[in-house]
């Protein structure tokens, strides 16, 4: 008896944290900067909710938790509020809704952005895990997104230092979501070899 089984596609959601660009005075690029990455790198279908909120610590927590519990995202990635400003409050507001935080992702963001910036240290983004979504803030520019999705590479286009995309689909695979492989000529995943 042949049954064949729906394919589940991963659900990102994106957010972009920003009093300017949720009010309309600045042209928000960190979105379609990651959108594109996304399509760039991932080898299925995707399905996305994208959203523009403010820096209100409320209205990110109540955003992260919709997008987990009720829109069903495996991976929600957030960029912007992550610096030392007043208003930058989006680190507390995703470590308020997570079960497990994952300080391996912020970690690593900081030494590649350190590469470029001196001023990276200033920066705060966390990772944590939400009943089966991992949720990740990124940089607020675009450039520094990209570097630290995909990694450090040379002139040549030699990976010097990975990017922490490397690691979100065995991190998938650990905490129950989908099955997800990148294009190995953008961006290699890691997973440990079968025995």
């Amino acid at each position: 008896m042949d049954i064949s089984v729906e394919e589940k596609f991963i659900k990102i959601g994106l957010i972009s944290i920003s009093d300017r660009a949720s009010s309309g005075k600045y042209k928000d690029e960190g979105l379609p900067n990651l959108k594109n990455w996304l399509t760039k790198v991932l080898v299925k279908p995707f399905d996305l909710e994208e959203i523009i909120i403010p820096d209100e610590i409320e209205v990110i927590k109540n955003t992260l938790i919709n997008l987990s519990d009720k829109k069903s995202c495996d991976l929600i990635l957030t960029t912007g509020g992550t610096g030392p400003a007043k208003r930058d409050v989006t680190p507390e507001a995703t470590l308020s809704v997570g079960d497990k935080e994952m300080p391996g992702f912020g970690e690593q963001m900081r030494q590649i952005s350190l590469s470029f910036v001196p001023t990276a240290i200033l920066s705060r983004q966390v990772a944590v895990i939400r009943n089966t979504t991992l949720i990740i803030n990124l940089p607020g520019q675009p450039k520094a997104i990209e570097e630290t999705l995909g990694g450090l590479k040379d002139g040549k286009g030699n990976l010097l230092v990975p990017g922490i995309f490397a690691a979100i689909p065995y991190c998938l695979d650990l905490i129950g979501g989908p099955y997800i492989e990148t294009k190995e000529s953008i961006l290699k995943s890691f997973r440990p070899k079968k025995k």
